[in-house]
């Protein structure tokens, strides 16, 4: 089943339950693609300027087969509701969640806390004790709420040549699952 972007109505999302899955390949590249540009256009662009967010959005015609390449080659999840993609997250073997990203729709809504707790359920799983992520100003706050701290600033991270300041977080695990 291919699952089609989001409309701009976050009344149809709000009060649905969603589920978290894998990421399938490729029926879910248009609609994770889709996610991460609207959660850099429209949300992150209360925290970055215009010249920041045309940097890290990218082109508008992303690439699906290098983009669902991407999301194929390491533990992404899903979150659905209405049965659409409304959020992703990438997990790394070296416990970087490379990528958390939820639709400015469905914001609000528990999604991103959903996906991390899949991530650190994952990430137990694979006796891996700490995770870590380079966060957007937008997304420091939530990660903040779900347990993450700040490690290092990072004031001169570069996205396409365009200074995009974000922050290197880290989150324990605790002890690793036997």
């Amino acid at each position: 089943m291919t699952h089609e972007p989001l409309g701009g109505r976050a009344e149809l999302i709000a009060p649905a339950p969603a589920v978290v899955r894998r990421y399938r390949s490729p029926d879910d590249a248009a609609a994770t693609a889709a996610t991460f540009r609207a959660a850099v256009t429209r949300t992150a662009s209360a925290d970055y300027d215009p010249e920041q967010v045309a940097a890290w959005a990218g082109p508008a015609d992303v690439d699906l087969a290098a983009w669902d390449a991407r999301r194929a080659a390491t533990h992404t999840v899903v979150a659905v509701t209405q049965g659409r993609v409304v959020g992703f997250t990438d997990l790394l073997d070296d416990g970087l969640v490379d990528m958390l990203f939820v639709h400015p729709d469905a914001g609000g809504h528990g999604m991103a806390r959903l996906l991390v707790e899949e991530v650190r359920q994952e990430a137990r799983r694979r006796g891996l004790v700490r995770l870590h992520t380079h966060a957007s100003r937008t997304a420091q706050p939530v990660l903040a709420h779900l347990g993450f701290r700040v490690v290092a600033e990072r004031p001169d991270n570069r996205v396409r040549g365009v200074v995009v300041p974000n922050a290197e977080m880290a989150c324990d695990l605790g002890a690793a699952a036997g």
